[in-house]
């Protein structure tokens, strides 16, 4: 048996991810700011966190936030990691890390890096944005009477179940560097998908396409977050918000 860690084991992805490595009958553990009995905040470390990672054999990162601090939860993972004789960490990232000069993107791409340098047996997967960001995106948009949208993106949406099924099976191999990118079935624009969310909601809103400045719009615009190449996903858009 092997005795697995997950971070964000709490979230929409680590919740999915415990559970299919739970169902290999794997001894699982989940780090997460309030779930006992490893709640340990990852940005602070301490004597918690070397207890989750105790005997440990895999971690598999899911814990991120766009508030800041991957890079400081990033390294404390490592360091304990490190000094429990840990053999692998699975760490999941996005699509376009290094293509795209977006903040969040930019820290993606930041941890990336510490964990191919960490002297850790290492795993790295990117996807693409999951179907249920995208959803939250076009709700916020929706909140207007006009949807205002980028002009000339698309997306690449994901099911999150797919995402999880792949890290669960990697935690499970050795350690195989950066593997192979997910994306999801389809290419689409930002407006095909904003009038996908509203006939599926039932809402009624006009939709605007509005142009936009700077480096990382221009990054957007040219697909540096897509990867047709790799549409390995099934489920599509449509078919996640007919199912809400």
């Amino acid at each position: 048996m092997t005795t697995i860690l997950v971070t964000g084991g709490t979230g929409t992805l680590g919740r999915l991810v415990t559970e299919r490595l739970r169902a290999t009958e794997q001894e699982v553990r989940v780090l997460s700011r309030h779930a006992q009995p490893y709640a340990v905040d990852l940005r602070k470390g301490g004597p918690g966190l070397d207890l989750a990672v105790a005997d440990v054999d895999v971690i598999v990162h899911c814990a991120s936030t766009q508030t800041g601090g991957d890079e400081k939860a990033a390294a404390n993972l490592i360091a304990a990691a490190r000094r429990a004789g840990v053999g692998h960490l699975v760490y999941i990232s996005i699509v376009g890390v290094d293509r795209v000069p977006f903040g969040y993107y930019r820290t993606k791409h930041a941890v990336e890096r510490l964990v191919e340098e960490s002297g850790l047996g290492w795993t790295v997967l990117r996807t693409t944005q999951f179907h249920d960001l995208v959803r939250g995106v076009l709700r916020g948009f929706a909140k207007l009477p006009v949807m205002l949208l980028p002009a000339g993106v698309g997306d690449q949406p994901i099911e999150v179940s797919e995402v999880a099924d792949r890290l669960a099976e990697l935690a499970l191999r050795p350690p195989a560097g950066r593997v192979a990118d997910m994306g999801g079935p389809e290419v689409r624009t930002f407006e095909e998908l904003a009038r996908t969310y509203l006939r599926a909601t039932g809402k009624k809103r006009a939709v605007l396409s509005v142009p936009l400045a700077g480096k990382a719009y221009r990054a957007f615009r040219e697909g540096g977050h897509l990867t047709p190449e790799r549409a390995v996903g099934k489920r599509s858009f449509e078919e996640f918000m007919a199912q809400r």
